[in-house]
């Protein structure tokens, strides 16, 4: 893979806030990245400055090989450049198939291609059957998806998505995925930001968290877990009952739903083991979980928080 996208030294700062402290990180040809961080921690300024509706204060971008440094070769990258933003940027008063056309046009799509994407785009998002209705009317996730495909209508290179399924039921949430997994089967960079930590563990290839403006961990979720909280699995025990004061200390921890856990680096040696002690302690063991290391493990363990919307 080649790097599309170079973030280096990126610096930033609005009053006293410092929203971008020397965060640094790269996206490669065909990569889908998760860019992870508390509120605060920077993700939006840094994907406005990516898009050119913030200048930095000190490092450098650079996209599919040119600085974006204000030069007419910097502007003429960023056509290849697609933003999907977190608000909603659509016109209530306009059918699907007028939001389209004009957002077609906003991106300097040919008028001789401007039908066929409208048409492929319409198809994309399941809203064929809808296109001539005012979307004033329509469901979050229809909004959602419309609002995606408005933001790739010019085929970008690369995309950035500030949280693209906030918001959305479960149902809307797949299809968004299944639209983005068409985007990268069509050669597509994608660089998103989410709260949707499972997602993100899911269908991302790598995964970058920013806390306080500056990269605190970049890799693959088998990176970070190894570099992080290990690889050990988390066996949680419910309870029955009072948990016994005996569980209290050693190997277990409550879990603060009325049972405990502990941490076990070989499941078949240590299990026997780890339900024998709790038995001898006194506890009525109901049920038992065998739980992998998870992003959001590996999060807590870096920032010390939630990621909330």
């Amino acid at each position: 893979m080649d790097t599309v996208l170079i973030i280096n030294g990126a610096e930033k700062t609005f009053g006293e806030t410092r929203a971008l402290d020397g965060a640094s990180f790269e996206l490669q040809r065909g990569e889908c990245l998760a860019l992870l961080g508390p509120n605060g921690a920077g993700k939006t300024t840094m994907a406005r400055a990516i898009t050119g509706r913030v200048q930095l204060e000190a490092g450098s971008l650079a996209l599919l090989g040119v600085p974006l440094d204000g030069s007419p070769a910097a502007a003429e990258a960023r056509r290849k450049l697609g933003l999907v933003p977190q608000e909603i940027a659509l016109y209530p008063a306009l059918t699907a198939e007028e939001n389209l056309r004009a957002w077609g046009t906003f991106h300097g799509v040919a008028a001789a291609d401007l039908d066929e994407r409208v048409r492929w785009s319409l198809e994309w998002t399941g809203l064929a059957n809808r296109s001539r209705e005012q979307i004033k009317g329509f469901s979050g996730g229809m909004k959602r998806r419309l609002n995606i495909a408005c933001g790739v209508l010019h085929r970008p290179e690369v995309v950035v998505l500030d949280e693209p399924t906030v918001g959305v039921d479960p149902q809307s949430r797949a299809r968004i995925w299944e639209m983005l997994g068409e985007l990268l089967g069509h050669g597509a960079s994608l660089l998103m930001t989410t709260h949707q930590l499972d997602e993100a563990q899911q269908v991302c290839d790598r995964i970058v968290i920013i806390d306080n403006g500056r990269v605190i961990a970049d890799g693959t979720l088998d990176e970070l877990v190894d570099s992080t909280i290990g690889t050990g699995r988390r066996v949680a025990l419910e309870i029955d009952g009072e948990i016994p004061a005996a569980l209290g200390g050693g190997r277990f921890s409550p879990d603060g739903e009325g049972g405990v856990h502990c941490r076990v680096d070989d499941v078949a040696g240590e299990l026997a083991g780890v339900l024998a002690e709790a038995a001898a302690a006194g506890a009525r063991i109901a049920d038992v979980r065998i739980e992998a290391p998870t992003l959001q493990a590996v999060f807590i363990h870096l920032t010390g928080r939630e990621l909330r919307e």
